[in-house]
């Protein structure tokens, strides 16, 4: 088929004709072409959106307003409230909270923990009465390290890790999931009371139990050491970022996973963290060039639960700064160019092609559906057509997609249509960093006339 493009000088002319009819602003073909031809649409870029899924701040919800737009909350949970009877497990009470304010028709990243210095212990009552012993600590405000070695925590933190696989694991709502359990905060580490910490052990068996109540889910782990450096399939959390991400330290977060040979792990499991506490105008600040530096190197998806859309001000480099940062994290899709063709004839497969590029600094972690759709003037989705592509290869830099799609609706013209749909909201969801119009999560190129 012949591609049918346009002269600048004459695409000037046609602007104010396509901007009406089409309604919206990119580069397609003159009227004059035949209905045979291909279209080629090359949108303009824009910057993208600030709260695309999964990807962004990551606030706590009980920590005051929030101040930025955002896509993902972050729950803590301690193991003691989930499961304060032995076998019985408070999930609804738990997911109840996931729907207050600030939380409503967000995703979820959760931590389950046992030990969160200066709160109360969150080991369950029925451990503690079984023997399990606690050690008192007075760091960080004190509290009680329990024996993450005794046979009975270990077996009772496998068959909790399985029922929340059970309960979460096809939950999409779910956006990722950090190990948690071991050490101060779930933290993976008892620092400096070294004495207190897991056993090697211990941590392989936690992680084989996520690994296996999980498997359809993107897990984080804090340390790339031990068992967990040997996994290709898991992700990691930097809670000091930037400050420890890539600090020369043997001990950094980036050090620990260069010596474990897991640098690239990012391309197939997600990485983010928490922004050190506190710290948001420092690092939004005088030392922005060293966070876009270590986002760029540490390929982070997300921040939180501490991060800058906690902070309220007024200054306009802070928001500046914070809105570059959302942009570049994770994936942000920008579309350079589809074609489709003019015509396409009823129930028959028509030929569509598309090219763009990553402007992040990972992909994204899920096999999300990509759907062509034909609109009407209404805006309603009359065919839906699915192309078989995996977003999860869109690495950042560019990628190319082809594929050839049949749509079964009655003669005429409609608008042609692309999403990327969310499973848990059952819609189309994230949009593209592209100067073109987004209605009811579709996002439209031109128009298509169906023939017999």
């Amino acid at each position: 088929m012949t591609k049918c493009l346009v002269s600048e000088s004459t695409m000037q002319s046609l602007m104010p004709l396509l901007r009406t009819v089409l309604s919206i602003a990119l580069v397609v073909i003159p009227a004059a072409c035949l209905p045979a031809e291909d279209v080629v649409v090359r949108p303009r870029p824009a910057d993208g959106p600030l709260d695309n899924p999964l990807k962004g701040w990551c606030p706590y919800t009980n920590a005051g307003t929030i101040h930025q737009p955002y896509s993902m909350v972050f729950q803590y949970i301690s193991w003691r409230e989930l499961e304060p009877v032995a076998g019985q497990f408070r999930f609804d009470e738990w997911e109840a909270s996931w729907n207050s304010e600030g939380a409503k028709d967000k995703h979820v990243i959760f931590r389950v923990y046992v030990d969160y210095p200066s709160m109360p212990s969150g080991l369950p009552e029925w451990l503690r009465k079984a023997g399990v012993k606690e050690s008192a600590y007075e760091d960080y405000g004190s509290g009680q390290s329990p024996d993450y070695n005794d046979p009975r925590m270990i077996d009772g933190m496998e068959r909790l890790i399985a029922a929340l696989g059970k309960r979460y694991n096809k939950n999409s709502r779910i956006a990722f999931i950090q190990l948690g359990l071991l050490g101060f905060w779930g933290e993976w580490h008892t620092y400096p009371r070294t004495e207190l910490y897991a056993s090697p052990e211990t941590e392989r068996r936690v992680i084989d139990a996520y690994r296996k109540a999980f498997p359809d889910k993107s897990l984080m782990v804090r340390y790339a050491r031990g068992h967990a450096g040997q996994q290709e399939w898991i992700g990691f959390h930097d809670d000091m970022f930037p400050e420890d991400t890539d600090n020369g330290q043997d001990w950094s977060f980036l050090a620990g996973i260069r010596k474990a040979r897991r640098a690239d792990n990012w391309k197939v499991a997600v990485i983010g963290g928490e922004m050190v506490p506190g710290k948001a105008e420092q690092w939004l600040g005088k030392d922005f060039e060293t966070t876009r530096k270590m986002l760029a190197r540490s390929h982070f998806s997300w921040v939180g639960p501490y991060c800058p859309a906690l902070e309220s001000t007024k200054d306009e480099t802070f928001r500046e700064h914070s809105e570059q940062l959302v942009r570049k994290m994770g994936y942000e899709f920008q579309i350079t160019e589809v074609t489709h063709p003019a015509t396409i004839g009823r129930k028959q497969t028509a030929r569509l092609s598309l090219k763009g590029k990553n402007n992040g600094v990972a992909p994204f972690y899920y096999p999300w559906s990509v759907e062509w759709a034909l609109l009407d003037s209404d805006g309603k989705a009359v065919s839906i057509a699915k192309a078989e592509w995996d977003i999860r290869k869109w690495l950042p830099g560019e990628f190319a997609e082809r594929t050839e799609l049949a749509f079964d609706v009655p003669p005429g013209r409609y608008r042609l249509g692309l999403g990327i749909r969310d499973p848990w909201k059952d819609r189309p969801a994230i949009r593209f960093a592209n100067d073109l119009p987004v209605e009811k999560g579709w996002t439209f190129f031109s128009q298509v006339r169906v023939a017999e």
